[in-house]
């Protein structure tokens, strides 16, 4: 388990840390995307700026700023910041993050709990936030890349708001990746000036698929080989060489996979070659091929089978 401790320490640490930490936003003016719940007049900017947080369950994609929005607000209410992964804690975290948040409210300091990945604690771990999200002894956010109605208790469910976080669009992805060649050329830890062309910037964003998380990890990587390599200049074809492989997402049962056949189907069915085809070779570039087929019935000549 995490708390605010341990993202404040010294500032010489913050110099190697990877560039998607460093370009995190720290007020809502500095998100990209999501205008549909941080702009003006938009739930979570009134939820900001009322200053009466509120449980709630971030459902998107990775890399579209579920923690980072879990984080602001914390540093918004002035509140004590803790993190469980659902992939690695349990009920012990819980515990212990009841004692800490009883801590910080007996110092008359609020809490924000936040779970990560939350469809993965199972029935009676959910349960075991019910009665300090009732309470109001901490305020209760959790993440998940899952549809919360299927995933996640409806106990729970019926206690915080549910948000939906969309990837971000190619001109969103443009201007966080201008964002991000701006901070890396006045680094003092980069030596020279990256460049990247207009076909390789389009890439690039292509190449992210709605994920803010990749495209920055992408961009130091390529800023870290081009250094190596003293290029000025980065192209098409230095980028294939960089990042040498090019997976989009495509999960094994999860939203991704059925809202991509579900697609592939409704192309079919409307007669529609073009969307038909750009379906099937987008799931072909996303995962094996046998995944394809994962949980979906079809006919051979003379056999069934599902």
């Amino acid at each position: 388990m995490e708390d605010s401790d341990l993202f404040s320490g010294a500032s010489a640490m913050k110099v190697y840390a990877p560039l998607a930490e460093r370009m995190r936003p720290r007020n809502l003016d500095q998100v990209v995307g999501q205008q549909d719940l941080v702009g003006d007049g938009k739930p979570l900017r009134v939820a900001f700026e009322s200053g009466r947080p509120h449980s709630m369950i971030f459902w998107g994609p990775p890399g579209v700023g579920k923690t980072t929005l879990a984080r602001m607000m914390a540093e918004g209410f002035d509140a004590q910041f803790l993190a469980i992964s659902a992939v690695l804690g349990g009920v012990k975290d819980i515990r212990e993050a009841v004692i800490k948040a009883q801590i910080a409210q007996g110092q008359g300091r609020r809490t924000i709990l936040f779970v990560d990945e939350v469809h993965r604690f199972n029935k009676a771990q959910q349960d075991a936030f019910l009665p300090y999200v009732e309470s109001g002894l901490f305020t209760f956010i959790g993440a998940t890349t899952e549809n919360p109605s299927f995933e996640v208790n409806s106990a729970l469910l019926s206690r915080a708001r549910v948000y939906v976080l969309q990837p971000l669009s190619e001109p969103e992805l443009l201007e966080l990746l201008d964002r991000a060649v701006t901070l890396l050329n006045t680094d003092s830890n980069y030596d020279g000036e990256l460049n990247i062309d207009d076909d390789a910037r389009d890439q690039l964003c292509r190449w992210a698929d709605g994920d803010a998380r990749r495209l920055l990890n992408a961009v130091e990587v390529v800023a870290e080989s081009a250094q190596s390599a003293e290029r000025d200049v980065i192209d098409s074809e230095w980028l294939e060489i960089a990042l040498s492989q090019n997976l989009r997402r495509f999960d094994k049962g999860g939203d991704a996979f059925y809202d991509q056949i579900s697609a592939l189907h409704k192309s079919v069915r409307g007669s529609d070659p073009d969307a038909a085809l750009y379906w099937f070779c987008r799931m072909l570039d996303g995962g094996p091929m046998h995944d394809i087929y994962r949980g979906v019935s079809y006919v051979w000549p003379g056999k069934t089978s599902g």
